[in-house]
């Protein structure tokens, strides 16, 4: 098998299969090596292939992703484990705001893709003068979650269920800025 014959079978298993697909994974059903399937990566970013590593391995986000917002509450100690559950499987988080009752909505754009952008963010949080959006509102806060599908976003949402991060949406609160309510 060729290298362009290899990269379409890629981009088809990374299509059929929404969860993410290790790049070791990909070396061995093809017989090559991790360092073959990451220059094939890296050659379908560069023909517009929208392919995000997550620690779990690579996922490929359609056109046609899914948005939803999570509103969560957690301690300043619990950031790292709430970012990393939302790119673990495979989410991106776009943003993070907080609706305050005097101000509205403050929001802040993040970008986080894997752990190494969450680091690279609480490194910033932790060298600068400034404090988590999130302390603005007694630890509420919610993130703009992209993902390849609803079904990753599920999963996402279950996670956060699971570890106590999800919080009730409040009567006062504008909800048309969701596009699934959770």
């Amino acid at each position: 098998m060729d290298g362009e014959e290899r990269r379409k079978k890629i981009v088809q298993a990374l299509h059929e299969k929404k969860d993410p697909i290790s790049g070791s994974r990909f070396a061995e059903a093809f017989g090559v090596s991790r360092q073959v399937v990451v220059q094939d990566i890296a050659l379908l970013r560069a023909s517009g292939k929208q392919i995000f590593s997550t620690s779990k391995g690579y996922v490929l986000q359609e056109k046609d992703s899914a948005t939803r917002v999570f509103k969560v509450i957690h301690s300043d100690d619990e950031v790292r484990e709430e970012l990393s559950a939302i790119v673990d499987l495979g989410g991106i988080i776009e943003d993070v705001f907080v609706y305050h009752r005097v101000y509205g909505v403050i929001r802040g754009p993040l970008n986080i893709r894997s752990r190494l952008d969450i680091e690279k963010y609480l490194q910033n949080i932790e060298s600068g003068k400034s404090k988590l959006l999130k302390n603005t509102t007694s630890g509420y806060h919610y993130h703009t979650v992209t993902a390849a599908s609803e079904e990753i976003l599920d999963l996402i949402q279950e996670k956060l269920q699971e570890r106590g991060f999800l919080a009730k949406l409040q009567d006062y609160e504008p909800v048309d800025f969701w596009k699934k309510e959770v």
